[in-house]
C-alpha cells in the first residue's frame, strides 16, 4: 500500500508519498526530512492510500497544483 499524506505546521503544509506512513509521519516530528527540518511540529491532516506507487505519485503531484490545493483545502475544511 502506498499513501499520499498532507502535514501541517503552524506555519506550512507539506505533500508527500511513502509507502510506510507512520515511519514517515515521524521522520518528519525528529526532523530527518530535509523538506520539513525545523519547521514543525507537524500534524497529519489528510491521506489517501494507493495500490500502486504510481497512483500515488500521480496524485500526489496533483494534489500540488493549484487545482489539487482547492480541493485539499475544501476537503480538510468539511472534516471529510
Amino acid at each position: 500500500m502506498y499513501y499520499v499524506y498532507i502535514i501541517k505546521s503552524p506555519k506550512q503544509f507539506y505533500i508527500g508519498s511513502t509507502n510506510d506512513l507512520k515511519r514517515r509521519i515521524t521522520e518528519h516530528q525528529n526532523n530527518k526530512s530535509f523538506a520539513t527540518k525545523n519547521r514543525g511540529p507537524w500534524q497529519l491532516v489528510y491521506y489517501e492510500a494507493s495500490l500502486s506507487e504510481k497512483d500515488a505519485r500521480v496524485r500526489e503531484k496533483y494534489l500540488k497544483t493549484a487545482w489539487g490545493r482547492r480541493y485539499l483545502k475544501n476537503r480538510i475544511r468539511n472534516g471529510s
